[in-house]
């Protein structure tokens, strides 16, 4: 039942994030980018916050398998828990871009593109903000007694996406660019399915990154949460 209820949790977090924070880029106009890339990468860090103070306690609130590999690599949690959490995340995700189609159907979803950047630049660019991020979330729950992580990671995403927006929208999440993908693919615009590659690849590398980098530096600085 514990284990259900983590399953549970990361399929409404990653749900809610995708309706939110995408619902978000696909409303507010984007005639001035400054900002949209600000208000956008703010949905995206208080969808977070409001996640990891709501089911933080119950599953960790990864809603992010670049998180969860990285946990995984650090000991945090075992493989077939890792697996129940990608599979939970990519059908939160998949739900709340469909959610988000019933009411914006005509727009692009929140999906991820390289743009005009060749496909190393997009490549690096999403491994560095991925590492960034992740490497924050790393250090904020190695102690269980520090309490401000919410907020710490929720900004640190926020910061991710205020650089990356302007470059592939941003996505140091295979599952929140794939729920979008998938919902366009079904509405038979197959442009972002098409890139999926680069941002399923590219977040992961920079999960395990800063999961290295994290054991590295910090292997007998903290106290790992379990």
């Amino acid at each position: 039942m514990k284990t259900f209820k983590k399953l549970i949790a990361e399929f409404l977090g990653t749900f809610f994030l995708v309706f939110f924070a995408c619902g978000i880029a696909c409303v507010i106009p984007n005639d001035n980018m400054g900002v949209f890339s600000i208000v956008v990468a703010l949905g995206f860090g208080l969808a977070l916050i409001a996640s990891i103070y709501t089911i933080g306690n119950i599953s960790g609130s990864h809603i992010n398998p670049a998180v969860s590999i990285a946990m995984l690599i650090d000991g945090r949690m075992k493989i077939g828990e890792f697996i129940g959490y990608v599979i939970s995340q990519f059908l939160g995700a998949i739900a709340g871009a469909a959610l988000l189609a019933v009411f914006v159907p005509a727009t692009p979803l929140g999906t991820n593109s390289i743009g005009s950047l060749a496909i190393w630049q997009a490549i690096i660019i999403e491994v560095v903000l991925t590492c960034l991020f992740v490497y924050t979330v790393l250090c904020t729950t190695a102690k269980a007694d520090f309490h401000g992580a919410g907020i710490v990671n929720g900004f640190a995403l926020t910061l991710v996406h205020i650089l990356g927006i302007s470059f592939t929208g941003t996505s140091v999440n295979p599952a929140r660019t794939f729920g979008p993908a998938f919902i366009k693919m079904l509405q038979s615009d197959n442009a972002a399915i098409s890139q999926y590659w680069v941002f399923l690849v590219a977040p992961l590398a920079g999960g395990i990154l800063a999961a290295l980098i994290y054991k590295l530096l910090h292997k007998d600085c903290c106290c790992k949460k379990n």
